[in-house]
């Protein structure tokens, strides 16, 4: 009953802070102390880093060629990330709340990388490559998660895009692409 009366609460206070005409922020949101700052990554009128993504493209050019791997592969290294994820959320913060908006925050930013395979978002499909250099220094050397700061913010992210050479083709790839996104879309409720 607590439960759902939080939820319902939760909900109200968004639909109310929409109405204000404001984005909500989620700077200490519901008195949590470890969402303290939390606007501060992407900024608080851009809670998935979706509306205000600039793309700074540092490389575009042959030496970025993207080539094909086996889809189990690729797939494989995906459920990886996925679990290291969700290892981080559920290790390093206790709060239910944090971990749901993190995650929500999270996922919209995949969102937008979907937009951007398909062209609809505008811009090219890529990754920033500073960001990404920073994979190895999400463990340290015991195996633990660390937990320094990595020495960014939200609105570094995408101002060292890198893009492989384009495999988008403005005459097919449209509905193609489309296609292969309903597809896809299709197959998530079985």
């Amino acid at each position: 009953m607590f439960a759902k009366l939080t939820t319902t609460f939760v909900a109200i206070s968004a639909l109310a802070t929409a109405a204000r005409g404001g984005p909500p922020s989620f700077n200490h949101w519901g008195g949590f102390s470890s969402l303290d700052n939390f606007d501060s990554f992407y900024g608080a009128d851009d809670f998935s880093h979706s509306h205000h993504s600039s793309q700074v493209v540092v490389k575009q050019d042959s030496e970025l060629v993207c080539h094909t791997e086996s889809v189990v592969i690729i797939q494989q290294r995906l459920a990886v990330l996925q679990e290291m994820a969700k290892k981080i959320i559920t290790e390093q913060t206790c709060d239910v709340e944090t971990q749901t908006i993190v995650f929500q925050q999270y996922y919209a930013s995949l969102g937008s990388f979907s937009h951007d395979l398909t062209r609809s978002s505008g811009r090219s499909a890529g990754y920033d490559n500073s960001v990404a250099s920073h994979y190895g220094d999400i463990y340290n050397s015991d195996g633990s998660l660390s937990n320094y700061d990595l020495g960014f913010n939200g609105s570094d992210v995408g101002s060292n895009y890198y893009v492989p050479t384009s495999n988008w083709q403005d005459s097919s790839s449209p509905s193609s692409v489309g296609s292969a996104y309903a597809a896809a879309q299709g197959a998530i409720y079985y």
